[in-house]
Order: structure tokens, then sequence, then C-alpha cells
């Protein structure tokens, strides 16, 4: 037997764990090179991991749910398995036993692949790029990812922990509240069912916890689970039989006027949930704490008639150049963005503390905040200010549909200087956004809503209108951008905004 362990491969981006989220093979599967074994969840994206030799699945070294570090094995496979059948058992041996077969490495690249080979390579043992035998990988997070057309289906997931799970560990028994009255003596006692290995009652800590709530001595509760452990249905049951009985037990030894009886309200799942915090939402958390802590943060705002912006947003959907793509309010204020910077670049800059310097960056990457599945996300569009409206609307549009899929890349994430955070789309009309860490602003966008608004006619007289209004709140780093330069800054936007043919003319 040879025996082979793939380590968690090096993600890049200066990650150093991630966490297994499902399993698409089971001990004694057979693999190949390239066979997507495991889709794993980093702190930026979800990953599908290929493994790079073949054979036979021997063991699952790492269970679903594990957060483990990089270079740590987590799956074993029998090499010797591939011996004789042809295929390759390796990366390194694909090319040289020219293997043909669709999506393995060391194959042709499909035409379809052929643009990616230009891309450059990465080091060899770490996800994606261009591999050693000359064939261009395609990304699927930080994995190799193989056509639709060739895609093998995916394996059941086992579980990896099948074989002896560990007895969960009971904390102290919790003393009961209601005292037990004492059975007559015509009534059997049950006697709770016997306990694997003796000892403290088993439940699970969302059962224990609804135990104590509901003041139920888990020891004195029969487990109707495998092994004696204690359900939810177990301490419903027991509870009420105990209020059963001292309800009776009271009767005639005080007033009914005088007695209460609280309402009780059955709900149907548990009382509480807890949500691990990893991934995505950890890294966020830790982002927003130390931005939070670190830069100073001043948040203006302004008001602005958007009846025009609305306008150039309808025409622009008529407008057969823009068929193929979505085009909305956010679109416009992603413009006026980049013009803006263009007037005030100060406000695209970062804070190098380490050398005590204010860096104005010359190139706008965009962030726009996304709210996925696994949390917010700010993927940012590279060069933005050098983008027309119809490649500004098909570059949001992609970014939108890849967070939504979870495929956004780690590159796609880094690197931004300066952000919008949509929160109008939730009927918000404004907020104080937390600077993205590394950037020194952050706009955000408000509902438009109609709303009456004065509006002054050419020959100065004033009428009352139904006009689309919104708000813009800026939020920036005191640091390096003070009041007079912040203010310009989102007065031009909203001048913008308010009448789009200003941007012909600053732009």
């Amino acid at each position: 037997m040879s025996t082979k362990e793939f380590k968690l491969p090096d993600p890049g981006e200066g990650l150093t764990e991630a966490e297994i989220v499902t399993w698409n093979v089971k001990v004694g599967d057979t693999v190949k090179v390239n066979d997507i074994v495991v889709e794993i969840e980093t702190a930026k994206s979800l990953v599908e991991l290929p493994v790079p030799f073949a054979g036979t699945v021997t063991a699952l070294l790492v269970s679903e749910g594990d957060t483990v570090e990089v270079g740590t094995p987590i799956i074993a496979v029998d090499t010797a398995g591939g011996a004789g059948t042809g295929a390759p058992t390796s990366v390194q041996d694909a090319g040289a036993q020219r293997a043909v077969e669709p999506g393995m490495e060391g194959s042709p690249a499909p035409k379809m692949e052929k643009a990616a080979a230009e891309e450059e390579a990465i080091e060899e043992g770490k996800i994606g790029g261009t591999t050693s035998t000359g064939r261009t990988a395609v990304l699927v997070g930080y994995g190799v990812k193989q056509t639709e057309a060739v895609r093998r289906p995916r394996k059941g997931a086992p579980s990896v922990a099948s074989a002896a799970a560990p007895a969960p560990v009971a904390p102290a028994p919790v003393a009961p509240a209601v005292q037990q009255p004492t059975p007559r003596a015509e009534e059997p006692v049950a006697a709770p069912a016997a306990r694997v290995g003796g000892g403290r009652a088993l439940a699970k800590p969302p059962v224990r916890k609804y135990a104590k709530d509901l003041g139920v001595d888990l020891d004195a509760v029969s487990g109707s689970g495998e092994g004696g452990i204690i359900s939810r249905a177990d301490v419903d049951a027991h509870a009420d039989g105990t209020a059963a009985t001292t309800q009776q037990g009271a009767v005639g030894t005080q007033p009914a006027a005088a007695a209460y009886q609280a309402p009780v309200f059955t709900r149907g799942g548990e009382r509480e949930t807890r949500i691990p915090i990893k991934g995505v939402r950890k890294m966020t958390a830790q982002a927003m704490v130390g931005s939070a802590f670190t830069a100073p943060h001043v948040t203006e705002w302004v008001t602005i008639d958007a009846t025009a912006t609305m306008e150039l947003v309808e025409r622009l959907k008529k407008d057969r150049e823009f068929k193929d793509v979505k085009v909305t309010p956010l679109l416009v204020l992603a413009k006026a963005m980049a013009v803006a910077i263009r007037r005030h670049p100060e406000i695209n800059a970062t804070w190098d503390e380490a050398a005590q310097e204010i860096v104005v960056k010359h190139y706008v990457n965009l962030g726009i905040a996304a709210a996925t599945p696994r949390g917010l996300i700010v993927p940012n569009i590279k060069d933005a200010d050098q983008m027309s409206m119809l490649q500004l609307a098909e570059a949001i549009g992609a970014l939108t549909a890849t967070a939504r899929e979870g495929r956004t890349q780690p590159a796609d994430m880094s690197g931004g200087t300066i952000t919008i955070t949509n929160v109008g789309v939730f009927g918000v009309d404004t907020g104080t956004p937390i600077i993205n860490p590394g950037e020194s602003a952050i706009m955000a966008f408000g509902a438009i809503r109609r709303q009456p608004w004065v509006v002054t006619a050419a020959d100065g007289t004033e009428t009352i209108e139904p006009r689309w209004v919104t708000q813009l709140a800026l939020s920036f780093d005191h640091r390096l951008v003070d009041g007079e330069l912040g203010s310009k800054f989102i007065a031009d936007v909203g001048a913008i905004l308010a009448d789009p043919a200003r941007g012909l003319v600053w732009g």
C-alpha cells in the first residue's frame, strides 16, 4: 500500500486557516487527479479543492465543521490502487502519461479557457493558476474548475465521525426548582432508563438549557434516545407530569381565587440559536473593530433632488446599448464618485502609519458592499475611473452575481480605495457607515423616495412639487480628510446626481 496525504494548500492573501464545509467523497471511494473532493470556507470565499493524485480514499482526516491550518493533512489516498489503470496517479505524472481526460491537470485546455493561459503563474502547491504541466487552470474559488460539459457528479458526502462519536460532556446536575411529590404506595415509580456507562444524564446543550429554564432535574428524566440520551420531548413529558401532580396536591389547600395560573406558551423550536463566529463574518467583525478604533470617523449628510438621475436611468434602460445590463441609480452614483474623485484626488488616499505618510492613489478601485448569505463582503471594481457607463454597468452586474453565488475571489476583495454601501435597497434613508480598512472614505446611498420639494423656476418663483429625493452620507478618516475636502467631495457627488450633465462638464 502506498498512501499519500493531501495537505490543506496555501490559499494566499495572508490566510492561514479554513473550515471544512462538505466532503464529496467517503472512505473507499476511488478518485482521479483533480477530482473535487472537498469544499472549504476561508475568511474570504468558498473554495472547491481538487485532489492532486489518484487512488482509493483510505481516510478523511478532519471532520466537516473543523477549522484547520494550512499544511494540515485532510485526506489520505492509497495511490497503489491507481497503478495499472492507465490513469495518472499524481499531478506530476499527468503530463508524462499524456492524460487527455478533460478537466484533468495536464490535459489540453478547452478553447474557452485559452485566454486564461496569459494569467500569472501560481507556485505549484498553491491553489489555482497555471499548472506545472502547462495546462491553464480555471479558478473556482481557489480550485481547479472543470467545464460543465465534463464535470463529474459529486459523490455522497459522508459523516466523517461515523465510527464512534464521543459521549457529550454534561455539566453539573441542575438543582430541581420544583419539589417532587412522594408517590403513593399503589403507584409504582418508573426508574430512569439505564445510561451509557452510568453517571450523569446525557443531553445536548440546548436540551440541558431548556430543562434548566423549566426547573427540571435531568437526573430524574428518562431518556428515550439511543443510550438513554434525553430529548426535548422527554423534558416536556416529565414537566407535564410534575405540573399535574403538583396541582392535584394543591387542591383544597388555598382558595381558588388566590391561585394564579401563569399562561404556558408552547414554542415550535429551540429557544435560542448559536451561530459560530468564523469565516467571512469573523474577518468582517475584526476589520470593522480595527477600523472604528483606528481611524477617527466623521460623517456628513446631504439631501438632494435626484429626479434628473431617475429620468436618466429610465432613458438608459431604453437605450439599446444597455439592453443586456441592469441600469440602476447605483450606476449613476458610481460614475459620479469617479468624476468627483478626479476633482478631489486626496479623498482617494490611505494613511500609512508605519511610514508616517499619506498615500494618494491615482487609480480608483471602487468597492461595492454586498450582503451575502455568508455575511458582508466588499469586492471592488478595478480602475473604475477609466470605465464608461456601460463598462461600469457590466462590472457591477458581474460583481453582484459572483458575490451572491459566494464565489468572489480574494483578489477581487483586496486593493480597494473607496467604497459605496447601498442601504437604500433595504428602504433605509441613510446611515453612518464604517470605513473599509485601508481606505479613507465610504459613501452610504439611501433610499430614493417621492417627497415634496421646493422647486425654484428660472424667474425665481417657488413651487412645491413631488420629486425623487435621496440622502447621501459620507464617512471619512479625519486624519487625512478634513471637513473642507469631505464637504466638497460629497457636495460634488450630490450635484451630479441632481444634474447628471455636470458630469460631462467636470469629467
